[in-house]
């Protein structure tokens, strides 16, 4: 067993063309596990991902700050505690609203795959 504090793992940029701007980091929170990706990701005010899909299911679970999670058919404003379910193949983005930071783990299994929908 292995017992991770959040607090306590080192924020490293998070660079990717996915992002809508620059004020990301990632930390990750179980590099050793040998199925699941597992990471904790803070946005800055107002950025969030660009449309996407996974090619397995992911999970969200918000820690920190309000954010919003989309679908082509809706926007849900999400908070800390909130645990989100996102089916494999579903075009969605996630990202802190325009007036606050947002942080949230996410989970999926390793060697998942994403395209990008949007430019």
């Amino acid at each position: 067993m292995k017992v991770v504090q959040v607090s306590k793992v080192l924020k490293e940029p998070f660079i990717s063309d996915l992002f809508t701007g620059t004020a990301v980091t990632k930390q990750t929170l179980v590099p050793d596990s040998n199925e699941y990706e597992i990471n904790n990701v803070n946005f800055g005010r107002g950025v969030r991902l660009k449309f996407h899909s996974h090619d397995s299911e992911q999970v969200l679970i918000v820690t920190a700050g309000m954010g919003i999670v989309a679908t082509e058919q809706e926007e849900t404003v999400v908070t800390a505690g909130d645990v989100i379910f996102i089916p494999k193949g579903e075009k969605h983005w996630h990202g802190a609203t325009s007036d606050s930071e947002f942080s949230h783990i996410f989970l999926y299994k390793k060697g998942t795959k994403y395209t990008q929908l949007e430019d």
